[in-house]
């Protein structure tokens, strides 16, 4: 399984946050980039990298993204923000391989549609984070009445082929996943699943393997220890 190490920033420096909530993160590195060569030092495949600002709206980090997409030999993703197909073309220019579209997937569907149309499913994934399967948007801030299991049909029609799904209520707790909720995402589901949200453990990864998710992005566990990328890079 891909196991994807995730690289957060906030205020310039690489932080986690607990339960999505930009007042209580944890600052883990004081400069991204070394986050990013930390990962790939340990060899991960790929890097989740994330400009918190961005989502949330209340700034942007371009000039690190573009820093970590020039020293990064690894395939990065980019997310935060992601809401036109022009912010999709720069993050793109600063060095992602692919880009991340999470609120704009659910609230203005043509802008997905105009990426996916001129960059193609290999250069964009859907993000639907939800509070079990409750989609929220907007850095998580905003909850929708949308259910994950019909929108991730509706996102496989459009031409989405790799899907994240993030349970936001477990995301940076170390609680463990909540694998009956991932197993009903995984059924609703038919491409390449990413899962995250409160990994804790080898267990959880092992629990994702037994669902068949192709991938989890990791983030808390992975820098406190609670898992190491090397057991998992291998295949």
């Amino acid at each position: 399984m891909l196991v994807i190490p995730a690289v957060d920033i906030q205020n310039g420096r690489a932080v986690r946050l607990f339960e999505g909530d930009p007042e209580r993160e944890t600052v883990y590195y004081e400069r991204p980039l070394e986050a990013a060569l930390h990962w790939q030092q340990q060899g991960a495949r790929w890097l989740h990298i994330v400009d918190l600002d961005a989502a949330t709206g209340r700034g942007e980090n371009r000039v690190l993204l573009g820093e970590i997409g020039r020293r990064l030999e690894i395939p990065l993703e980019m997310a935060g923000g992601v809401r036109s197909l022009e912010v999709a073309r720069e993050l793109l220019g600063l060095g992602a391989a692919r880009v991340v579209v999470g609120t704009a997937a659910v609230r203005n569907p043509n802008a997905l549609d105009a990426m996916l149309e001129e960059l193609g499913p290999e250069k964009v994934v859907v993000s639907l984070d939800a509070r079990g399967l409750e989609v929220v948007v907007s850095g998580w801030a905003e909850a929708t009445a949308a259910d994950v299991r019909p929108l991730a049909g509706e996102m496989w029609a459009r031409g989405v082929r790799t899907l994240i799904y993030t349970d936001v209520r477990r995301d940076g707790t170390l609680t463990g996943l909540d694998l009956a909720t991932v197993e009903q995402v995984r059924r609703a589901w038919p491409g390449f699943l990413i899962a995250g949200g409160g990994i804790a453990s080898d267990a959880d990864l092992e629990g994702l393997q037994r669902l068949g998710v192709e991938g989890a992005i990791a983030g808390k566990a992975l820098y406190e220890g609670k898992i190491q990328l090397s057991h998992w890079v291998g295949g």
